[in-house]
């Protein structure tokens, strides 16, 4: 709390998140949401294996399948189709 009012009186902003103040990021706290609504608020995880187990192909679909928004639609990362481009130098 200290360094936030000594910032303050100098005029600066912190580059961080403020607790309670979702709105600042909207992009976490859209993909926050999304996880908790359709993965983890219908899984249990006695483990952490059993988190990486299920929580893998989840995030390969959002990555590469699902839609999103911000990106009018598209997947962040989709897979390709056909043959992989060829890396300069390479003999394969």
């Amino acid at each position: 709390m200290k360094l936030r009012e000594w910032l303050d009186k100098l005029g600066t902003k912190t580059l961080h998140i403020a607790p309670g103040s979702p709105w600042e990021n909207g992009y976490c706290e859209s993909f926050n949401g999304k996880l908790r609504d359709e993965l983890l608020n219908g899984e249990l995880f006695y483990t952490l294996r059993d988190a990486q187990v299920l929580i893998e192909p989840w995030r390969d679909h959002s990555n590469r399948v699902r839609p999103h928004s911000a990106l009018g639609y598209r997947p962040p990362a989709p897979e390709t189709w056909g043959a992989r481009p060829r890396v300069l130098g390479s003999s394969r």
